[in-house]
């Protein structure tokens, strides 16, 4: 596949690298930043000039992440809907749901910041969601270019600089991008866990002392009434 692309991008230039980076920002299970990597590297030996490549690159990459942000806008709602009423998805519960929801809201702008150039591979699913929370399009709109740019310079300036190991160089990029989610990854489980600790041991505090004050009641009742009779 990835020969495909750059054999198209060697053949149709800049209207393939737009074409695939479109499609890849709007979700499209392919890697746009590796095409970006051998356009870069392209532009190093005259095939293509850095000038263009960027504004290409850029403005591909940024209608692609709209055209799932309205996606998700438009389909969001009604789709959380549906899910919520079918059966086979029991585990998917309005509450968790709405803490997924309520976790994703604080911390937006982050997540579409550094998914433009570091997590790519969540970018589409992050659009969806922030279409799906009606995030506000101009902030999006912000974060986006903001991300974007550094998802077009990063790439394209690495395979020109790198232009004869462009390979190896987008290796290492990709890999230090899976180990940073990796990171992410374990952090965020980290914090549910911790949470989940700390709610069970406050869930056993209040038992605790709830029956603490139901001791001294009980002794009361006892010493009022006497024994309790013991039915023969």
């Amino acid at each position: 596949m990835n020969a495909f692309f750059i054999s198209a991008l060697q053949q149709y230039g800049y209207l393939a690298l737009w074409l695939i980076v479109f499609v890849a920002a709007a979700g499209a299970p392919i890697s746009g930043s590796l095409l970006l990597f051998a356009a870069g590297a392209f532009s190093a030996f005259g095939d293509l000039n850095i000038i263009i490549l960027f504004p290409v690159a850029l403005s591909a990459a940024v209608m692609g992440d709209n055209l799932t942000y309205f996606i998700g806008r438009r389909v969001g709602i009604p789709l959380l809907a549906w899910l919520e009423r079918q059966k086979r998805f029991r585990w998917i519960s309005s509450q968790a749901l709405e803490r997924g929801r309520t976790y994703f809201r604080r911390r937006t702008s982050l997540a579409i910041f550094l998914t433009r150039f570091l997590i790519v591979a969540l970018g589409g699913a992050i659009n969806l969601l922030a279409g799906l929370e009606q995030y506000p399009y101009r902030n999006f709109l912000f974060w986006d270019v903001s991300g974007q740019i550094l998802g077009a310079i990063i790439p394209l300036g690495l395979g020109y600089i790198f232009a004869e190991s462009w390979e190896e160089a987008a290796g290492l990029f990709g890999a230090f991008s899976g180990f940073f989610l990796a990171f992410l990854t374990a952090i965020i489980l980290s914090l549910v866990l911790l949470r989940m600790i700390r709610q069970r041991r406050r869930a056993r505090t209040a038992e605790a002392e709830a029956n603490d004050m139901l001791q001294p009641v009980e002794s009361k009742v006892e010493q009022d009434t006497g024994p309790l009779p013991i039915p023969d």
